[in-house]
């Protein structure tokens, strides 16, 4: 005959030690997370599989696309854009932010001067992260700064002119119509999502102290941030093909002597007009002219020495000059290790442009294909998450499109694809906030694969 079955009761002794653990786990909490982590990451790398040849790809294939990101787009890019974030937080006042594109402002006025001054800058989407921190610190609306965000790399005029070139005029005209439509429809839609949590926030910024522009006249300040944006835009000046304006070709063959004229302008600018000292500033100026005569063949060198100069100048600057230096490390320490850490992952993931990651790109040619939802919608997120340097989206899909992807799916990758980027979304939560990043990702992706059916639609 069977015997019942009993259910084991606890032991004291168990049941003790479960309440230690128990209150040991609310005293400590952040030990505890760290015992968890660095378990979750001994795990991860106990059961990695190396030595399995797509992983080692991947593995091989995140690096290099990390390598080759600080190589172009670290010292030329990121740098010279903290620089101006952490400028907007000293030189420009939150009154006029707060006039132009913060929550109160016009709206036609606001979305306007965020779209067209994003859309100047032609950055891709990390670059712009930066200047997105600053205007929203200082002050801007969620709507007008959403629509910066969105412009700066979307709205790129030299991609949309490639674009109609390479894959079609009609794909050109509407990348075009719908990276300016998005940019507004988006910051508007946040906007109205988020416009008590706005007005809110609006009504706190009103007793904050305006910026420290120490009375400079407009006409320097406007200077000072031309020339400026002027270097960012000059250093990475890209090559066009043959068949581009000669005015295009001129400046790119001239590119290094107006980047070393604009930085030479804004030196001036600071010692003449704002009395800075003129011993780092001629200093690196040396430096510069010595390394671009030395190295000919490397001239982002001298532009390193330029860096490096203007740090020098800003350290022995009291009052501005190191609140500007203290900015634009703030946004380097916040940005930076997100930064490349998305990139990595990326890289990781979906591989650089003509290469595979852990995810074989037969995958996502087999599925773009077609205007169906589904390859919309997936065009859209692959594009999201994927990090493009600027213009590369192009000859990718050109690529896509060669391999069987429908028209629909390619715009949708174009319109979601430049915008965003997994190491932007990581920095942009940190901005935002994981809600508001959620929200804002997941509208570029629905809106980029409902224009991508539409157009689907009339150009199968």
């Amino acid at each position: 005959m069977a015997t019942p079955s009993t259910v084991p009761v606890p032991t004291p002794a168990f049941t003790d030690a479960l309440n230690r653990l128990r209150t040991a786990t609310q005293d400590h909490p952040t030990e505890f997370q760290w015992l968890g982590g660095i378990i979750a990451v001994f795990l991860l790398v106990l059961f990695m599989p190396v030595g399995v040849a797509r992983f080692d790809n991947a593995v091989l294939e995140g690096l290099a696309l990390l390598n080759g990101y600080a190589r172009e787009h670290v010292m030329l890019c990121l740098i010279p854009a903290f620089f101006i974030a952490g400028a907007i937080a000293v030189f420009i006042s939150q009154d006029a932010v707060m006039k132009y594109l913060g929550p109160a402002a016009n709206k036609v006025a606001a979305y306007g001067v965020a779209s067209v001054s994003g859309s100047i800058l032609a950055v891709c989407s990390c670059t712009v992260l930066p200047l997105f921190g600053g205007i929203y610190r200082r002050g801007a609306g969620l709507g007008p700064a959403i629509a910066f965000l969105y412009s700066g790399p979307a709205i790129n005029v030299l991609a949309i002119v490639l674009t109609a070139k390479i894959l079609g005029v009609e794909l050109g005209v509407a990348r075009a119509v719908g990276a300016i439509s998005f940019a507004l429809v988006i910051g508007l839609i946040m906007n109205r999502i988020y416009h008590r949590e706005e007005q809110t926030r609006a009504a706190n910024q009103k007793g904050f102290a305006l910026g420290a522009d120490q009375g400079r006249p407009l006409g320097d300040t406007a200077a000072f941030f031309a020339l400026m944006i002027a270097v960012l835009v000059l250093a990475n000046w890209a090559p066009a093909s043959a068949e581009d304006s000669a005015v295009w070709h001129a400046i790119f063959a001239w590119k290094w002597p107006l980047t070393a004229l604009s930085s030479a302008g804004l030196a001036g600018l600071l010692m003449w007009r704002w009395r800075w000292r003129w011993e780092p500033l001629a200093g690196s100026a040396g430096a510069v002219a010595a390394m671009a005569w030395l190295v000919p063949h490397h001239p982002e060198l001298a532009f390193s020495a330029g860096l490096i100069g203007l740090t020098l100048a800003a350290a022995t600057q009291p009052g501005d000059g190191e609140e500007w230096l203290s900015q634009t490390w703030s946004f380097a320490r916040l940005i930076m290790p997100l930064l490349l850490g998305g990139v990595l992952l990326a890289g990781f993931l979906l591989g650089r442009p003509g290469h595979e990651g852990i995810i074989p790109s037969e995958w996502v040619s087999a599925a773009v294909g077609g205007n169906s939802l589904a390859a919309n919608f997936l065009s859209a997120l692959v594009g999201a998450f994927m990090y493009f340097a600027t213009l590369t989206e192009v000859p990718i899909v050109q690529g896509l499109i060669g391999a069987g992807m429908g028209k629909g799916p390619a715009l949708a990758l174009l319109l979601a694809g430049p915008a965003l980027s997994l190491p932007s979304m990581l920095v942009i939560r940190s901005i935002l906030g994981t809600q508001k990043t959620v929200v804002y990702c997941g509208l570029v992706v629905v809106m980029a694969t409902l224009t991508g059916m539409v157009f689907g639609t009339f150009y199968p």
